[in-house]
């Protein structure tokens, strides 16, 4: 463990050697333990970005979730390094705006994301799935993340923006690209030539689309961010290109990252994988605690308003606060042998934020494709195995692997 013979006090939070495996729970619970409100000084990756304090505690991530007053979205940007994100482009999404405007423009996009709304689609997202693990037949493996995650959710949020099937691998590397900038096999230009090559190529996309939809309006996402009004004007162009891509990158990675790390989890402890399979009712259970153990996205970002104190540590305005989920949802103040998978818990957690105004719109959706492609998979492959060691992305952001080879039908029954 790289902690070993160094003070937790003085370490670098973003060192990349801590991210090559996931998150860095073990870092993450010493802190917890002895320095729930963390500071790093500097990072290697952006020796130019202030330092910034680490929430660690799922009461501490609560708190900070909430006071939007105290802890703001829009001054100091959402990620822990605003040069990873322009700070620009983060004001024009929703989660990188404070209320009253976040307020406004998020209740234009609630209206497609209403549970009763996408339960509609629950046929329709099942076939997508079933679709994408019928190109499986025959095979003895695959790789879950590239041969099934990833074209069942690009489907899934390509169908709901409007997009042509023929589209979804394009925009699946982009989102890929952007949201793992840093990461050897993602970027490996960089993250600089991404923000030059990458983003622009959005802009450049979502333009077109957007001159698609003035001229003929449908009932898809895009068309709503094209239409929507608030307060009698229109959203500006880069408004709509930044809450597109929200919305891409989003239903691009979020479900994929849990799904992947979620079946891992089923087959690395097949005791609570038989549970499922002998009672599928335990499937939407198995879900919450793949969210809570597996967050997609390991952190947002705050920035102190004025002068504040949070877990007895001063804060000083102007100064970051960065909330890690992968840490608060492991918290052991909260959830006993928080390190077990298991499927019989179905806990509260904070994968979708710890509440207040930027809870994730996305919930109902995520929830219902992570149950699907759950049943999905282990009614078609029940003793499914890991064939080789998965790999992680490379980042204190992107929660998610990026390899899971499996053998389609293992050994023996799990």
């Amino acid at each position: 463990m790289t902690t070993v013979g160094r003070d937790i006090a003085d370490l670098e939070l973003t060192d990349g050697e801590l991210w090559l495996d996931g998150p860095p729970h073990e870092v993450f619970r010493q802190m917890r333990s002895g320095c729930p409100i963390h500071w790093t000084e500097s990072f290697e990756w952006f020796p130019d970005e202030p330092g910034f304090w680490s929430v660690t505690r799922a009461d501490d991530v609560h708190t900070v979730s909430r006071d939007w007053r105290t802890y703001s979205s829009e001054r100091g940007g959402v990620l822990v390094a605003a040069a990873g994100f322009p700070i620009e482009l983060a004001r024009a999404m929703f989660i990188g705006m404070d209320p009253p405007k976040h307020d406004r423009l998020k209740a234009l996009f609630q209206a497609g994301f209403t549970p009763k709304r996408i339960a509609a689609h629950e046929d329709a997202i099942r076939a997508i799935v079933t679709n994408v693990l019928d190109r499986l037949e025959g095979r003895e493996s695959c790789d879950l993340v590239s041969d099934v995650a990833q074209p069942a959710v690009a489907r899934v949020i390509g169908s709901f923006m409007g997009l042509a099937p023929e589209e979804d691998e394009m925009w699946a590397n982009l989102m890929n690209a952007i949201v793992g900038a840093g990461d050897p096999d993602a970027t490996p230009e960089g993250a600089q030539v991404v923000m030059e090559r990458e983003v622009p190529q959005v802009f450049e996309r979502c333009g077109r689309l957007i001159a698609e939809r003035r001229e003929t309006p449908t009932d898809d996402l895009t068309s709503v961010l094209v239409h929507a009004e608030i307060d009698g004007e229109r959203l500006e162009d880069h408004e709509i290109v930044m809450g597109f891509f929200l919305l891409m990158a989003a239903g691009n990675d979020s479900t994929k990252a849990t799904y992947c790390s979620g079946m891992r989890a089923l087959m690395e402890n097949p005791e609570e994988r038989r549970k499922v399979i002998e009672d599928p009712s335990l499937v939407a259970s198995a879900v919450e605690e793949a969210l809570r153990m597996f967050p997609a996205f390991a952190h947002f970002a705050r920035t102190a308003t004025h002068d504040t104190e949070l877990h007895g540590q001063s804060i000083r305005e102007g100064e970051k606060l960065v909330m890690w989920y992968p840490s608060s949802n492991r918290d052991e103040t909260r959830y006993e042998d928080p390190d077990r998978f298991d499927v019989n818990r179905n806990p509260e957690h904070q994968a979708f934020g710890a509440g207040g105004r930027h809870f994730c719109l996305g919930t109902a959706l995520a929830r219902l494709e992570l149950r699907i492609l759950i049943e999905e998979t282990l009614a078609r492959f029940p003793d499914m195995e890991i064939a080789d060691t998965p790999k992680y992305v490379e980042s204190p952001f992107a929660n998610q692997l990026k390899t899971l080879p499996v053998r389609l039908r293992g050994s023996s029954p799990g």
